[in-house]
């Protein structure tokens, strides 16, 4: 849906709709402000609002109360969507970026599959054949380009919409979407500590990177670094849910 027909729907939309469009403007606008947070300055934070307010539409469009999600939850995960898909069809990252970080993930894979524990920066920069503070800068680059979510890692690994926006799903896709998200949950629970937090901080508490730093005691830019690699760390521990799709 592009712009102008959120604009043409929207005026379709009965005083309630309306109403309630203008109650959830603030949360749209929250969810742009967080996600700008790790973005480079070339998107623009108009785009992701307007892409937000279209996920709101569709939102209040598609709602089922019987579906056990608060409108909240539910609004919350297609703004979200919305924007996500935004980002993703005017992807910025160069090739290389993309590259880097896939050999990345090879790495940390090989390392604790061989090592069976966490893989540690300096192993993962000396497999890499970088100094340690190359292979920091390479998570940092990373960082701008990854824009993460449990829903986005649902929606690359699987190619559709999370739990509560697939409507029709067979026995078989419920099952291995809910194997999934056990999978999930175990891959973000056995994360190192601090890794761990810095996700919960920035997902479940919707801090910023600044507001992490002031928290874990670490300057902003060591948060983008500590969350590029919890993000890299999480999907080479998921890569054979992506190898069975």
């Amino acid at each position: 849906m592009t712009g102008m027909a959120a604009y043409a729907e929207a005026q379709q939309l009965n005083q309630d709709d309306g109403d309630q469009i203008e109650q959830y403007i603030p949360l749209v606008k929250r969810i742009a402000y967080h996600l700008m947070a790790r973005l480079p300055p070339s998107v623009q934070q108009d785009d992701l609002i307007q892409a937000g307010l279209i996920g709101l539409l569709e939102a209040l469009r598609n709602y089922d109360a019987t579906q056990g999600a608060s409108f909240q939850t539910y609004a919350r995960i297609r703004i979200r969507g919305a924007m996500l898909d935004e980002i993703r069809k005017n992807d910025w990252a160069p090739r290389s970026v993309h590259r880097k970080a896939r050999m990345v993930a090879e790495v940390v894979r090989e390392i604790e599959n061989r090592t069976g524990r966490d893989a540690r920066d300096q192993e993962i920069a000396k497999q890499l054949g970088m100094p340690l503070d190359e292979y920091h800068h390479l998570l940092q680059e990373s960082s701008g380009h990854r824009v993460f979510s449990y829903e986005e890692l649902e929606v690359d690994t699987h190619g559709g919409a999370s739990s509560f926006t697939q409507r029709e799903q067979g026995p078989l896709e419920g099952l291995q979407h809910e194997d999934f998200r056990k999978g999930l949950a175990e891959a973000i629970a056995s994360l190192p500590e601090r890794e761990r937090l810095v996700m919960s901080l920035y997902y479940d508490e919707e801090l910023n990177l600044r507001e992490i730093g002031a928290v874990i005691g670490v300057s902003e830019s060591r948060v983008c670094q500590i969350h590029s690699q919890a993000v890299i760390r999480l999907q080479s521990r998921m890569a054979h849910w992506v190898a069975q799709e």
